[in-house]
C-alpha cells in the first residue's frame, strides 16, 4: 500500500472554492484538447511533412510514437498521482507536452520529428491519466457527470475537429504551425494550474520515505512498447509471420515475465496485484478493453467506407463519423439518471447491449446506400456507448479512496488504449484477408481506396471495400458482446460505493 494517505478529501478541496475549481475545470478542458487534438490533427498534414522533410517510408511513426509513449506511461503516470499528488503529475506532464511541442517545430529530418513527438506522448500520458483522476477528485459522485460529460465533449470535438485544422494550418500557414498553437494553449491550462489547483494536505507516514518502483516503470515502458510495435508494425512495415514480428512478440512475452516478477517484489509496484484482484476493476478494464477494440470500425473504417462505397468528399465523410459527437456526451450526461435507478453495472450493460446489436445492424445496410443511414447508426451508436462508458469510469472511481484513484484511473485508461491498438492491427488484418479473397489473392485497402482515388473503373472494388468494413463491424460487435458477458458474468452486480468523507 502507498505510504501516502489522504486525511481527507472533500469535495472541491481541490479547487480553493468555485471560483477556482471553475478555472481548475476550465484548465482541464484545455489540457484534454490538447491530447485530443494531437492525436489526430497530423493526419491531414502528412503530405506537406513528407514534402519537406522527406522520411515517407517512415512517416507512420509520427502516429505510432506518440499512441505507445502515451500508452505505456498511463500506469506510471497513475501510480505517481497516487503517491505525490495530482498537481505535480499534471504540471511535469504539461511541460514536457509544450517542450515536445516546441521540439517537434523546430525539427529538421523526419527522425528528429519522430523522437520529439515521443517526447509529447510522454507528456500525452499525464495529460490523459491525471486530467480523468482529477475530475472525479473535484466533484462528489453527484455530481461527477457533469465534469465527465464536459470531458467527453472536448475529446469527441477534438478528435473530430483535429484533421481539419491539420488541414488548414498545413495548406494555409505552415506544418509547424500544428505545433505552435500548443504554445499558448498549453500555457494558459498550465498557469490555471498552478494558480488555481490547491491539493489538501495529507497525512504521511513519516518513518518512511515514499518508494519510486523505478524498475518496475522501466519494465513497464519496455514491456508495453515493444509488444505494441509489434502490433502497430506488424502487417505494415513487415508481415505477421516475418522474423521482427515474431522477435518482438517473443521479446513482448518475456517482458511480460519480467514484469511479474519485478512487480511482485516491489514494496510499492507500478501495477499493483490488486487492480486485477478485485472484480470490479478488473471487469471495468476487461470491458473497456473491449470498447477500445470496437471503436476502431467506426474512426478507422467508416472514414473509408463513406468515401469508398458511397463516393462521398472528405468532409462529408468527416461528418457521417462525427454526429456520434452529438449524441455520446449528451447520453454521458444524462447516464445519472439512468444509473442512480438500475445501478452502474445494469446502465452500462443496457449501453453495450444497444451498442452490439447496432453494430451487428451495420453490414445489413442496402447497397450502396444513402449516406444517411449509417449517420443514423453513429447517432444511436454514440447514444449507446455514452450509457456504456461513463457509468463504468464513474463508478470504478467511485470504489476507491483518493490514494488508489490515480492508478485505478490509469489502469482503465490503459486498457481502452491497449483494446484500441490490438483492434487496429487484428481488425487491419481481417480487412486485408476479405480484400484478398474477394479480389483474388491480391491487395489491400489502402491500395485498393487509392485505386478508386484514381478514378479507376471500380465496381467490384466498391464492393470489396464494403465487404471489408461489414466484417470489421461484425468483428466489433462480437468485442461489444465480450463486454456485455465480462459485466454479466465478471462485475459485481452492485459496486462498493466509498462514502465521501467528512469535511
Amino acid at each position: 500500500m502507498p505510504a501516502a494517505r489522504p486525511a481527507g478529501t472533500p469535495a472541491g478541496a481541490a479547487g480553493n472554492g468555485t471560483r477556482g475549481r471553475r478555472a481548475v475545470v476550465a484548465a482541464l478542458m484545455l489540457a484534454m484538447a490538447l491530447a485530443a487534438l494531437d492525436s489526430t490533427i497530423i493526419s491531414t498534414a502528412v503530405p506537406q511533412i513528407v514534402a519537406d522533410l522527406g522520411g515517407f517510408s517512415v512517416f507512420s511513426w509520427l502516429f505510432s510514437g506518440y499512441l505507445l509513449a502515451v500508452t505505456v506511461t498511463l500506469p506510471v503516470y497513475g501510480k505517481l498521482s497516487d503517491t505525490f499528488g495530482r498537481k505535480p503529475v499534471l504540471v511535469a506532464g504539461s511541460v514536457l507536452f509544450l517542450a515536445g511541442s516546441l521540439l517537434c517545430a523546430t525539427a529538421w529530418n523526419m527522425g528528429a520529428l519522430i523522437a520529439f513527438r515521443i517526447v509529447q506522448g510522454l507528456g500525452g500520458g499525464a495529460l490523459q491519466g491525471t486530467v480523468q483522476t482529477l475530475a472525479a477528485d473535484l466533484y462528489p459522485l453527484q455530481e461527477r457527470p457533469r465534469i465527465q460529460a464536459k470531458l467527453s465533449t472536448v475529446w469527441a470535438t477534438s478528435a473530430v475537429a483535429g484533421p481539419a485544422l491539420g488541414g488548414v494550418l498545413a495548406a494555409y500557414a505552415d506544418w509547424r504551425w500544428i505545433f505552435l498553437v500548443n504554445l499558448p494553449i498549453g500555457a494558459l491550462a498550465l498557469w490555471l494550474i498552478v494558480r488555481h489547483l490547491h491539493e489538501p494536505t495529507r497525512e504521511r507516514d513519516t518513518a518512511r520515505r515514499p518508494r519510486i518502483d523505478w524498475a518496475g516503470a522501466l519494465a513497464v515502458f519496455a514491456c508495453g512498447g515493444v509488444l505494441l510495435t509489434a502490433l502497430v508494425q506488424g502487417g505494415v512495415a513487415w508481415d505477421w509471420l516475418s522474423a521482427p514480428s515474431l522477435a518482438l512478440f517473443a521479446a513482448g512475452l518475456a517482458l511480460i515475465a519480467v514484469v511479474v516478477a519485478v512487480e511482485r517484489r516491489a514494496a510499492e509496484p507500478i501495477i499493483p496485484g490488486w487492480v486485477w484482484r478485485r472484480r470490479t476493476i478488473a471487469a471495468v478494464n476487461l470491458a473497456l478493453g473491449a470498447l477500445g477494440l470496437l471503436m476502431v470500425a467506426p474512426t478507422v473504417f467508416l472514414p473509408t467506407y463513406a468515401q469508398a462505397v458511397l463516393g462521398l468528399a472528405p468532409i462529408a465523410a468527416g461528418f457521417v463519423l462525427s454526429v456520434w459527437t452529438l449524441s455520446w456526451p449528451v447520453s454521458a450526461a444524462l447516464s445519472q439518471h439512468v444509473y442512480r435507478r438500475i445501478g452502474f453495472r445494469n446502465t452500462a450493460m443496457l449501453g453495450i447491449g444497444t451498442a452490439t446489436l447496432l453494430l451487428l445492424a451495420f453490414p445489413f445496410l442496402p447497397y450502396p446506400g444513402e449516406p444517411w443511414q449509417p449517420a443514423l447508426l453513429m447517432l444511436l451508436l454514440g447514444g449507446a456507448l455514452g450509457l456504456f462508458q461513463l457509468p463504468l469510469i464513474i463508478g470504478v472511481q467511485s470504489t476507491v479512496g483518493w490514494s488508489e484513484r490515480g492508478t485505478t484511473t490509469a489502469s482503465v485508461l490503459f486498457c481502452r488504449q491497449t483494446g484500441q491498438t490490438v483492434g487496429a492491427a487484428l481488425f487491419g488484418a481481417v480487412a486485408n484477408g476479405v480484400l484478398a479473397a474477394r479480389l483474388g489473392g491480391a491487395g489491400d485497402l489502402d491500395s485498393v481506396t487509392r485505386a478508386l482515388d484514381s478514378g479507376a473503373p471500380a465496381e467490384h472494388l466498391r464492393h470489396a471495400v464494403a465487404d471489408a468494413v461489414h466484417a470489421v463491424y461484425l468483428g466489433s460487435a462480437c468485442a461489444a458482446a465480450v463486454a456485455f458477458l465480462v459485466l454479466l458474468f465478471v462485475a459485481p452486480r452492485r459496486f462498493l460505493v466509498l462514502k465521501p468523507p467528512a469535511e
